[in-house]
């Protein structure tokens, strides 16, 4: 990942979001604009699967929205940080049904999931699952997809390491949903 030079103004995530559209993936890390290069075809498939598979329990019991895509989540605020998670679950009583936001949310998700991408580095991925916890998300799921594992982060919990035959339960989030991590990867 690069980031701006260093000498840059810090943005907040009002200017971040009206920024001219780059070609590359950015997120906004303590004000400052961090890109990546876009992921390649497994990421997209491995996103997509849980973006069906969560997108269907939740509609299928009315609960909420699944969005996909890097829809902005704010995670923090002076210096402002803009995270773009894979797959992202916000229930009605975060954001309620009539009132759908043309920019980022006010609110936070309950449940953000991020896949692994080659030009991850495992120390980066875990410290934005850290930043989605502490800003308030209950459950950060990371998926990688090399492994076929699923690293599941909760407040106050010892983070749990899941291989490809175990079953993912998402009980303090969407009671009921259960998936074998080994299918999230299509």
């Amino acid at each position: 990942m690069a980031t701006v030079e260093e000498g840059a103004a810090l943005l907040t995530a009002e200017e971040f979001a009206k920024r001219a559209d780059s070609g590359m993936v950015e997120e906004l890390a303590r004000g400052r604009i961090v890109m990546s290069p876009p992921p390649g075809f497994d990421h997209g498939v491995v996103c997509n699967t849980v973006g069906r598979l969560l997108g269907t329990f939740v509609a299928d019991r009315d609960l909420g929205r699944v969005l996909n895509n890097d829809s902005g989540v704010i995670t923090e605020r002076r210096p402002d940080s803009v995270r773009g998670p894979d797959v992202s679950y916000y229930s009605y009583a975060r954001v309620p049904r009539s009132g759908r936001p043309t920019g980022y949310a006010a609110a936070l998700p309950e449940l953000v999931f991020e896949v692994l991408s080659p030009s991850d580095r495992w120390n980066r991925v875990v410290a934005k699952a850290a930043e989605y916890v502490e800003a308030g998300v209950s459950i950060v799921v990371l998926l990688d997809p090399r492994e076929r594992k699923a690293h599941v982060f909760e407040a106050d919990r010892a983070p749990v390491a899941l291989g490809p035959d175990d079953v993912l339960r998402l009980e303090s989030v969407l009671p009921g949903f259960e998936a074998v991590v080994g299918d999230l990867f299509g």
